[in-house]
C-alpha cells in the first residue's frame, strides 16, 4: 500500500515550496492592490478638494481613514509575506525539484 507509512507521496517539499510561492504571489498582488486604493482615495480627495474648497475637511476625513485601515492592513499583511518570502528563498536552495 502507498500509505502503509503515514505520507502522501504526492505531497513533499518541492509542492510544500510550490504553495508556498503561490500565496507569496497572492499576498503580493493583495498589497498592490492596497496601495492602488489608497492612491485612488487621495487622487480622488485631491480633485474633490479643488471643485470644493470649503468641504476639503469632509475629503480630508475620508482619506484620513482610508491611510490609517491600509496602514493596519499593509502591516499584517507584511508580517506574514516577508517570512513566507524568505521561506521560499531558502527553500529553493534547499528543495532540490523547485
Amino acid at each position: 500500500m502507498a500509505t502503509e507509512h503515514g505520507r502522501d507521496p504526492g505531497f513533499d517539499a518541492a509542492t510544500a515550496l510550490r504553495y508556498a510561492e503561490t500565496l507569496v504571489y497572492a499576498l503580493a498582488g493583495l498589497l498592490a492592490l492596497s496601495l492602488l486604493v489608497v492612491g485612488t482615495v487621495a487622487v480622488i480627495a485631491a480633485l474633490k478638494h479643488s471643485m470644493q474648497p470649503g468641504q476639503n475637511w469632509h475629503w480630508a476625513i475620508h482619506l484620513e481613514s482610508t491611510v490609517s485601515y491600509m496602514g493596519l492592513f499593509v502591516s499584517r499583511l507584511l508580517a506574514v509575506l516577508v517570512p513566507l518570502f524568505a521561506v521560499t528563498l531558502v527553500g529553493r536552495r534547499v528543495v532540490d525539484d523547485a
